[in-house]
């Protein structure tokens, strides 16, 4: 299934090789090594390195022969980084996606959205007012400073972390602790639970309904579609903005939320919002895969453009996995 994808995106890696100066990593053989990294939950490029040193297996899916040397770490992360520049992330999720067309197992008509939290690469520590002048006075242990923000208050307007500017402070719900964080959201067709879009946004309090109105839009087709989501999403603009899209609103009531909800019978009396209700939970498989075996937990990466290129190219991993699963199935 690799081999299909990275042929038909030969085209679009001639035009990331250098023309001058030493020889960098293929672009096929970077994206094979990323893709071994997600799938076998190897925590760094270190790590990864030293696995195909010895890993005959590795080696061979990647294309090095049995002594070829390694790349160097800082070398192997600095190539990764080109990949940035030609949207890589996206084409190879869509060249996947495209192979779960082709074996007819997409619905064209039904999805469900939701967002998660994805830790940032910075400590609270890291979280500093924005206008603090820079000729403080040098900590005693600079690597690990002694900060006491006891009955200090702390927001997104007056702080921003030292480590990842981009990041934001942010908590899922109520009770729970606020961390530095990213909002990744996806988009699932719900007859097999294939994400077939992502977005990867800052943090804020209309994030989630932002991305999924970005994702709702981006749907192919200019036909009526069901989008599934939870009562977070059970917001007056929110089902104007989506039914304005030509999409149908299977949100989750919210009966508690001031002015009740505004999803009403119009909706819920179909049969097929109790089946996108029941179907919308499957997004919690994708992104337990994403967190544990992605380990996207907290990312290892800073930025949006950076965080969003693994969160997408991860997506894509877990999309390998669901279609080889269920082809297999099919197959017995």
């Amino acid at each position: 299934m690799v081999d299909e994808v990275l042929k038909t995106l030969s085209p679009v890696f001639k035009g990331l090789y250098s023309a001058y100066g030493r020889p960098s990593i293929p672009p096929e053989k970077l994206l094979r090594a990323l893709l071994l990294q997600v799938l076998y939950s190897i925590r760094s490029e270190r790590m990864l390195m030293e696995q195909m040193e010895y890993n005959l297996l590795f080696r061979w899916f990647v294309g090095l022969n049995i002594d070829d040397p390694v790349w160097v770490p800082t070398v192997f992360s600095k190539n990764r980084d080109r990949l940035l520049e030609g949207e890589i992330a996206k084409k190879f999720f869509a060249e996947v996606l495209q192979q779960a067309r082709e074996a007819d197992l997409l619905s064209d008509e039904h999805f469900s959205v939701d967002g998660t939290l994805i830790e940032a690469w910075a400590s609270h520590k890291s979280f500093q007012p924005k206008n603090r002048s820079t000729q403080a006075s040098v900590p005693e242990d600079p690597g690990n400073p002694t900060v006491d923000f006891r009955g200090e208050k702390r927001s997104n307007e007056t702080h921003e972390s030292r480590t990842d500017p981009e990041a934001r402070l942010a908590r899922k719900s109520g009770g729970q602790e606020s961390k530095l964080a990213y909002c990744g959201n996806v988009m699932i067709e719900n007859r097999h639970g294939l994400v077939v879009d992502t977005e990867l946004v800052q943090c804020r309090g209309t994030a989630e309904r932002e991305a999924a109105i970005a994702m709702a839009g981006r749907a192919e087709g200019s036909h009526r579609i069901t989008v599934g989501a939870d009562k977070g999403y059970d917001t007056k603009d929110f089902v104007e903005q989506m039914r304005s899209l030509r999409v149908t609103p299977h949100v989750a009531q919210n009966e508690n939320r001031p002015g009740g909800s505004a999803i009403d019978g119009r909706t819920t009396r179909h049969p097929g919002y109790e089946v996108s209700q029941r179907k919308r939970k499957r997004i919690e498989e994708v992104f337990g895969w994403i967190k544990t075996v992605g380990m996207f937990r907290k990312t290892r990466h800073r930025g949006v453009d950076r965080v969003g290129w693994m969160f997408t190219f991860t997506a894509a991993a877990y999309n390998l996995v669901r279609i080889r699963n269920l082809m297999t199935e099919s197959a017995a």
